[in-house]
């Protein structure tokens, strides 16, 4: 059933994402024009400093994971009783303190982003902060819920109502938005709707999961522990805050916020980028936690991390070469001329962040072995350095600069430090890993013959060219992939779900 549970996670995950892709294909751009390129901008500039209150969860989500893990292998049923009920208390706790941050912040718009925001940006960025700030808040207690369903891999629960959600967002966003609410009417919609979520989250886990809570005894040995593993993982969360959100932050007070929005767009692309690899990993984080409370071998994980990094940049490798080819017509298409600088912007993010993407179950391994401690300090080392030379970057180069400063930390660290930390000291063997990466090389060079072929000869802001190039490019890079890529596993996963569904319609 696990394994089950495993694989309809997996493909529930990208039929989400999948669906996800097409309502945004057809919500964004509808709502780009409603709210405005300064508007946008405004809402993506206070976002992200919202987005830094987030921080204060402490990483305690992959935390409770390992805990119970632990707990569950050694059939503790108490200890995860108790478990559950101080998470309960800390994350209620820590929401309380978003709030109050988050208002206080609120009250402080003007020292926050500086002199490029006009008055009236001013005051509707107040409010907006007020809404999302409560949002984020009402959010933290919910993490334990999220966490005890992953924890028991019911990803099948998750990934519907995932789909159900981006699905009813736009028919209930769009409507505010014709009615002339702006932003705000946005943000409120989404606070509802997250609301309704973590309820039904926590719905499910007491009633079908029989998810129990003992809040006697307050374990602060275990708390003291748990916070410790925990610090790091916040400062691997900060550190990722500045990576992906500081950019906002520096463009919007330099540049104002049809900056913001132009970066903001391409921030978007790169989300959305990121999410397709870690739909594959975080279906095998509770398997990482499981395997090395049961003492698996270094080669046993190495064999894990290399396939899923393999199958992410297969996925990855497509968007990524399609983006470059067909990235600019898309953009000028589905956000308008205007949106037209965020084509360098998305591949300054894109390109560099491949290398993450497709290692990102290493940092669950790191934690299952309470190894992350070197990732933490390099990270925060490697973000100052970020902030350091976006700034200069920024004020030159507004929005390509600041991209371009995050590239640099990102292949420093993620693609230089941490692959050795991983090989020598995590127990990986990284250079088995990339040999297998680049195993794919020749499978690539066809596709990228081809896209070089299609964007200097035809017109791809015509959408027929657009859409007909784009899909006999797709068809290349996949029989190129098959013949002279992927592996025999690779092969099955596709192989076996057509042969089934063919045998229920010959049966039929």
């Amino acid at each position: 059933m696990k394994i089950n549970q495993l694989k309809a996670g997996a493909a529930l995950s990208y039929i989400s994402m999948g669906i996800g892709y097409l309502v945004s294909i057809i919500y964004t751009p509808i709502m780009l024009r409603l709210l405005g390129q300064s508007e946008y901008g405004l809402y993506n500039l206070v976002a992200s400093v919202v987005a830094y209150l987030g921080v204060l969860n402490f990483g305690f989500g992959s935390t409770y994971i390992r805990y119970y893990s632990r707990y569950k292998f050694q059939d503790e049923r108490k200890k995860i009783a108790t478990l559950n009920g101080m998470m309960v208390i800390i994350f209620s706790f820590i929401g309380l303190i978003a709030i109050l941050a988050g208002i206080f912040l609120a009250m402080n718009t003007e020292l926050i982003f500086g002199s490029q925001l006009t008055v009236k940006e001013l005051s509707r960025a107040k409010i907006l902060m007020m809404i999302l700030v409560v949002n984020l808040g009402l959010s933290f207690p919910n993490v334990i819920f999220s966490s005890y369903i992953s924890a028991n891999e019911k990803f099948v629960i998750q990934n519907l109502i995932q789909m159900i959600t981006i699905v009813v967002n736009p028919f209930i966003v769009l409507p505010i938005l014709l009615m002339g609410y702006g932003s705000i009417g946005l943000v409120v919609v989404s606070t509802l709707l997250n609301v309704t979520v973590e309820v039904i989250n926590a719905i499910y886990c007491i009633r079908k999961l029989k998810m129990t809570f003992y809040f006697r005894n307050f374990d602060f040995k275990l708390m003291r522990e748990m916070f410790v593993f925990s610090s790091y993982i916040f400062f691997n969360l900060v550190v990722d805050q500045i990576n992906w959100n500081v950019d906002k932050f520096i463009i919007g007070r330099f540049h104002g916020t049809i900056s913001v929005a132009i970066y903001g767009l391409a921030s978007q692309l790169n989300t959305y980028y990121i999410s397709i690899s870690t739909a594959i990993s975080n279906v095998f984080i509770p398997r990482v936690h499981r395997l090395i409370a049961s003492s698996s071998s270094n080669q046993v994980l190495t064999e894990l991390f290399t396939r899923i990094g393999r199958l992410q940049f297969i996925l990855l490798s497509l968007i990524s070469t399609g983006l470059i080819f067909f990235g600019k017509s898309f953009i000028n298409m589905w956000g308008g001329n205007n949106y037209s600088d965020s084509y360098p912007i998305v591949l300054l993010l894109i390109i560099p962040a491949t290398i993450s993407s497709i290692q990102n179950i290493g940092i669950e391994i790191q934690r299952a072995k309470n190894m992350h401690k070197f990732r933490s300090w390099l990270y925060f080392f490697i973000a100052l350095g970020n902030l350091i030379i976006s700034i200069p970057l920024t004020k030159l180069y507004g929005g390509a600069g600041s991209a371009f400063g995050t590239s640099i930390a990102i292949i420093i660290g993620n693609g230089l430090i941490m692959n050795w930390y991983y090989h020598n000291k995590i127990g990986l063997d990284i250079k088995f890993f990339w040999k297998q990466i680049f195993s794919f090389v020749p499978a690539l060079v066809a596709p990228i013959l081809t896209g070089i072929f299609i964007s200097n000869v035809f017109n791809l802001n015509r959408l027929f060219n657009f859409i007909g190039f784009g899909m006999i490019y797709v068809i290349i890079f996949f029989i190129s992939m098959w013949f002279l890529g992927m592996n025999q596993y690779e092969k099955n996963l596709i192989e076996k779900p057509i042969r089934r569904v063919v045998g229920l319609l010959v049966s039929k």
